[in-house]
């Protein structure tokens, strides 16, 4: 996917936009197997439009800004709109002529997979984990890996190596550092930028998003909640534990930027983000790091870097380990916000 994903993204899924949505869905589902010919024959098209248009739509009712849009598939009203053609506007054009072949290898495989074997189970209701969970790359490759399963299963064999330059590229590493026996590992994550309301440009009226808001991914190994606990900005991380053995993860939702335009302008930017791991007796921070969202001394870069070096140059820059030297942390906020489990969001003030 893009950056700009969400429930007011130009390819929202259907459980983002609407709640009653995957109801009425399935609904449709109902009518599809109802109107199907008995004697195997084929179903007529404009049953499928008909049942889907209202359904394949944003927040908005707009059915090309969809996830799965369907107005260029059999729209009765128009011949441009009979043209068989099914558009999945969430893939952003790959970075690669390689990965681009891999992506589209994944969607006919996906295809080949549904034609064979209908999906008949009931949908899942994410709800408020969709946002919580599937914004960290931990889970996004976890369900990778499922539906890389899936297929090996009934034929199509992948190897998960191929896909790493995907997650490589979207989550890239911000830095880790090692203390005792416990590391901790800061990952670029995913955020749903919401839209704002409309106002009046040169003219006509736009919609400016809300880009100010920033999410990574925080991995600690080797972590014994017992002994030791990780702060962020003076908070408690609600780490969570994985599938692997003494490995815990957890989200930091915050604002990276400061904009004229934005969802709560009182709140101020969080940046540098101080990581520390804390003892859980004493109280005493044992080690930290630093991960600045531009260049550490809140300077602008004067040009563009010349090559891939000197940009990954700037990028090692915006993370740095420090040591403590005996200070100590405030006892660990017990509150967060209801909304998450897995997710610090630092807006929220903690009580």
């Amino acid at each position: 996917s893009g950056l700009f994903i969400g429930p007011t993204s130009q390819a929202p899924r259907i459980d983002e936009a609407r709640d009653d949505l995957l109801y009425e869905l399935a609904i449709a589902f109902q009518q599809l197997d109802a109107a199907r010919p008995r004697d195997g024959g084929t179903l007529e098209p404009h049953v499928i439009d008909g049942l889907l248009r209202q359904l394949l739509v944003d927040v908005t009712g707009n059915a090309h800004r969809a996830e799965f849009c369907i107005d260029k598939l059999f729209a009765p009203d128009s011949p441009r709109g009979r043209l068989g053609v099914l558009e999945l506007r969430a893939f952003e054009m790959p970075p690669h002529w390689r990965t681009g072949m891999l992506q589209s290898l994944l969607v006919r495989a996906l295809v080949a997979r549904f034609w064979k074997t209908p999906y008949r189970s009931e949908f899942k209701r994410w709800g408020g984990a969709l946002h919580d969970r599937f914004m960290l790359p931990y889970f996004l490759n976890a369900d990778l890996h499922d539906v890389l399963d899936e297929l090996a299963a009934t034929g199509y064999a992948f190897d998960p190596h191929w896909f790493i330059p995907f997650f490589e590229f979207r989550f890239p590493l911000i830095g880790s550092m090692r203390h005792g026996g416990i590391e901790l590992e800061l990952r670029r994550a995913l955020e749903p930028w919401l839209a704002l309301g409309e106002q009046a440009a040169s003219g006509a009226s736009a919609r400016p998003v809300d880009s100010s808001l920033e999410r990574i991914q925080v991995m600690a190994r080797g972590l014994d909640p017992e002994r030791h606990w990780i702060a962020c900005n003076g908070r408690r991380l609600p780490l969570q534990p994985t599938a692997r053995r003494n490995e815990s993860i957890s989200g930091v939702r915050f604002r990276a930027w400061n904009f004229s335009q934005m969802l709560h302008p009182t709140i101020q930017p969080h940046a540098p983000l101080v990581f520390e791991i804390v003892e859980a007796d004493s109280g005493l921070v044992v080690a930290g790091c630093r991960y600045h969202v531009a260049r550490p001394d809140g300077e602008n870069y004067e040009r563009r870097p010349a090559d891939a070096r000197e940009a990954e140059t700037r990028r090692a820059r915006c993370f740095e380990t420090y040591v403590p030297e005996g200070r100590r942390a405030a006892r660990a906020v017990a509150r967060e916000s209801d909304n998450t489990t897995l997710t610090l969001d630092l807006r929220w003030r903690a009580g």
